[in-house]
């Protein structure tokens, strides 16, 4: 606590001595735990640790479980057995369970395997990140740069102050680095100086977002307006076809059904008409008489709508 307090006073003493100067002091900090989430090269040899340490953890169980087989077997069996058999399953029953406790501790111990392991997991990645944040640092003038998840009481840190994503930019660029072509290099260099002007100055990045959003409703709107033009269109096209059908059937005197009467019988059976079916069909002669004066009525007023064509 004496240490971080020390720590306070010293930059905020250095922080007055410089506003007094020609600019502040410019600070930042980085959040170690979430840059490491973010690199696919850890992240990847993290799952392979977990498989591991889900292996132990399978023996440990299998081990357990083989120490209650020698104490159940024992209390079932201690009345046949002699007090020198007794003693000596129970002395293997002890050895058991300290080869158990020493194997827990080997793996998961404070100085176990896990431990060890994940050191050795996040030593080369945090090395990159120091380097990274010096990089920054010198390119773009930072005073002090914090480590959010270190012994470090912040008690407060704006977002605007946090350079983990440039962090995390920079070590996977540097990973994809050796694998792109000379083209493919230039663009990543200026979509990185582009994302450092964004960084430098949030505004743009505002600015960016705004046109972003109105880029997006436009397309959007254009695209509606595509749909609803295409939707009219297939319309007029069905209505002008009904028509020319409807033409077509005054000429041979016939009668062409309204379009929900063929959507109606659009599942009955094809080849044959079936409107006529149904008037000529009925289920009694009286209803086929009805069908029968209908059909004559229909045929009547398309001869005289012949004739005054």
């Amino acid at each position: 606590m004496r240490k971080q307090i020390v720590l306070l006073i010293f930059i905020m003493t250095i922080s007055i001595a410089s506003f007094s100067q020609s600019r502040g002091v410019k600070i930042g900090y980085i959040d170690m735990e979430y840059i490491l989430q973010n690199v696919p090269d850890y992240m990847e040899a993290k799952s392979q640790l977990e498989q591991k340490a889900q292996k132990w953890k399978q023996e440990i169980e299998a081990k357990k479980n083989e120490v209650t087989k020698l104490k159940e077997s024992l209390k079932t069996e201690k009345v046949l057995l002699t007090k020198e058999l007794i003693e000596e399953r129970e002395e293997e029953i002890v050895f058991q369970e300290t080869e158990l406790f020493d194997y827990q501790q080997k793996r998961f111990g404070p100085n176990g395997d896990l431990i060890l392991q994940k050191a050795v997991l996040s030593q080369p990645i945090q090395d990159q990140v120091f380097t990274a944040a010096q990089d920054i640092a010198e390119a773009k003038k930072y005073d002090f740069i914090f480590d959010k998840s270190s012994d470090l009481t912040m008690l407060f840190a704006a977002k605007r102050f946090d350079i983990s994503d440039q962090v995390v930019r920079v070590i996977t660029r540097a990973t994809k680095r050796n694998q792109l072509s000379k083209k493919q290099l230039k663009l990543e260099e200026e979509k990185e100086a582009k994302e450092n002007l964004e960084d430098e100055n949030p505004a743009v990045a505002d600015r960016k977002k705004i046109l972003d959003d109105k880029k997006a409703a436009r397309e959007q709107l254009i695209a509606e307006k595509r749909a609803a033009a295409e939707e009219n269109k297939k319309a007029v096209e069905e209505n002008r076809k009904q028509l020319l059908a409807e033409k077509e059937a005054k000429k041979k005197g016939t009668v062409v059904p309204e379009k929900n009467e063929i959507d109606s019988t659009a599942n009955e059976v094809p080849g044959t008409n079936n409107s006529a079916l149904k008037a000529t069909a009925p289920a009694d002669n009286s209803s086929a008489i009805t069908a029968k004066q209908k059909l004559a009525e229909i045929k009547a007023r398309d001869l005289e709508e012949r004739k005054k064509h």
